[in-house]
């Protein structure tokens, strides 16, 4: 207001010579939300997701590798903005191969297929969209829990029954030493503790 002919770069001198602050910051502390997840009532958050995948695998026993046959994904993602944004979106955070395992073309499924549920007219949200980020990322654990299936299996076909524990990431070693046989039961165990 005290210079109404200057120049972008006159205005932010200015201020900055007054020491005045020419950023503002706010807070949004969300939307209401009034869900009773136990008796399955009420509204969840606004950008609440929905999905879900389902994954075919093939473990070799004697090697403990796998191989991903198929992969079916869907989600609900509103009113999506960009649908190919939303089925490739994901940024690895990871470094190395010491913080997981690394992926591969091979393990990307031979048929994969992934589908976005029509938008909701309902929605309060920015554009009808809904936040996609770790819930799509977490649909690969069905890979996991087919691996896990696939291995009691061949536990069960070997007689050996019972609860199975199996840690992330199921690297060819864990697979391969769950799908025991005479062969693993030759390896020293760790004593307990």
């Amino acid at each position: 207001s005290k210079n109404p002919k200057g120049t972008w770069k006159d205005w932010a001198q200015t201020a900055f010579d007054e020491s005045i602050n020419l950023s503002a910051v706010g807070y949004f502390r969300g939307y209401e939300s009034d869900m009773n997840w136990e008796k399955g009532e009420g509204q969840p958050f606004e950008y609440f997701v929905y999905g879900a995948a389902c994954s075919e695998v093939e473990i070799d026993c004697l090697t403990g590798d796998h191989k991903n046959i198929r992969t079916d994904i869907v989600m609900d993602v509103g009113c999506s903005i960009n649908p190919a944004i939303d089925i490739g979106q994901g940024i690895l955070h990871t470094r190395g191969p010491d913080q997981y395992k690394i992926p591969a073309i091979c393990d990307m499924p031979t048929e994969l297929h992934i589908a976005l549920l029509p938008p909701s007219q309902n929605s309060n949200t920015l554009y009808s969209s809904k936040g996609l980020g770790e819930s799509g990322v977490f649909l690969g654990c069905s890979v996991f829990f087919a691996i896990h299936d696939a291995v009691s299996a061949a536990r069960q076909e070997r007689g050996l029954h019972g609860p199975l524990t199996l840690n992330s990431p199921l690297t060819p070693e864990k697979i391969r030493m769950a799908c025991e046989d005479k062969f693993t039961k030759m390896i020293p165990r760790d004593e307990p503790g």
